[in-house]
């Protein structure tokens, strides 16, 4: 077996796959769906610009929605250990980029996660992988925040969990309002962080600068 196919079985096994792979007969569909849209807008889907367009949105669509298919909790337990530490683990500036559910237009920005272990610590690169995968779904900021505040308790089990979240969103700075610079703050703790004195640690831990 190649080293290839040794990665992209290890990969499955845990919870997620290659984000290069497309559903053919999916990105077939979503394609010609999209050659009728650009008729109705007032283009011509077959001048030269735009004689790929459709399949390249189609699998841009895909690539931006995968998470659908991927399992967060499996993720976390492909790398749970047993640990004895019960102090804080932050994980932030965590990239996000999904898309809204309203209007489909991007929302991004960063996203800043701690748990307080209770018997089992996660590799750090998951943290932001189950961010992915729940950011990689339509998805309303509000919701995000609670999806993945839910997955890391749910799965860990730790004494609490913190998630904030920053981000812009292109329905309010591409069309309707139309403001360039507001930024959405949403938040969802559990266990020990609902404790004004811990939470208030972890604001200023990842609004610090460390280096």
């Amino acid at each position: 077996m190649s080293l290839d196919n040794q990665h992209d079985d290890f990969a499955e096994e845990n919870g997620y796959a290659k984000i290069d792979r497309y559903n053919s007969k999916k990105i077939n569909k979503i394609a010609a769906n999209y050659a009728e849209i650009l008729s109705e807008i007032g283009e011509n889907p077959q001048r030269e610009g735009l004689l790929k367009t459709p399949e390249r949105v189609a699998k841009a669509l895909q690539f931006l929605t995968h998470g659908y298919d991927l399992d967060a909790a499996e993720v976390l337990r492909s790398a749970m250990f047993q640990e004895d530490y019960s102090q804080m683990v932050i994980v932030k500036d965590i990239e996000v980029y999904s898309m809204c559910e309203h209007h489909m237009l991007p929302f991004f920005g960063k996203a800043h996660i701690a748990y307080i272990p209770n018997g089992h610590i996660v590799g750090l690169s998951k943290i932001p992988r189950v961010v992915d995968i729940f950011a990689r779904r339509l998805q309303v900021q509000e919701r995000l925040t609670n999806e993945i505040r839910d997955c890391i308790q749910d799965t860990l089990k730790p004494a609490g969990v913190a998630v904030v979240m920053e981000c812009k969103h292109m329905c309010m700075s591409m069309r309707g309002i139309q403001k360039q610079n507001s930024v959405t703050t949403t938040s969802a703790f559990t266990g020990q962080f609902i404790i004004e004195k811990t939470r208030s640690e972890f604001l200023r831990l990842i609004a610090a600068n460390l280096s």
